[in-house]
């Protein structure tokens, strides 16, 4: 094959240093605008990115000269840095050090969109730790 193809979606998340509530209503379109900015210097599509007070969702289509852990170190690290230079909250912001990241199959992104989407509607129901449970048992990690 003379040409190479890659199209491999990317479900992300991580929380705020100790799930800390740091991004509330009046800042998160601000930071979720930031961190697209980010994905696309990058050269990775952002789908959509949302999340709660201390947690953060994103699909995004990966670059594929590029790992995901590059990534997201680069697109946390300079998030943090943005959020603190414009002293967008009163208390330092950062992010905790790890992450999680899923690839998509086409036939789940529709389903996958929607969930991130509706990511305050879903946490009424439940907590980001219950989340993470089953996103550790789902893909078959231990807690």
């Amino acid at each position: 094959m003379s040409h190479s193809f890659s199209k491999i979606w990317i479900h992300s998340l991580w929380a705020t240093k100790e799930r800390l509530p740091l991004i509330d209503t009046k800042i998160e379109s601000l930071v979720y605008e930031y961190m697209s900015g980010q994905f696309q210097d990058l050269g990775c599509r952002v789908r959509i990115i949302n999340g709660m007070p201390e947690h953060v969702h994103c699909l995004f289509l990966l670059d594929p000269k590029k790992c995901v852990s590059d990534i997201l170190q680069q697109v946390k690290g300079s998030t943090s840095h943005h959020v603190n230079e414009k002293n967008l909250i009163s208390q330092k912001f950062s992010w905790q050090s790890g992450f999680a990241a899923y690839s998509v199959s086409e036939s789940l992104l529709s389903k996958t969109y929607n969930y991130i989407k509706n990511q305050k509607q879903h946490h009424q129901k439940k907590s980001f730790a219950q989340e993470y449970t089953e996103f550790l048992k789902l893909y078959g990690f231990e807690d």
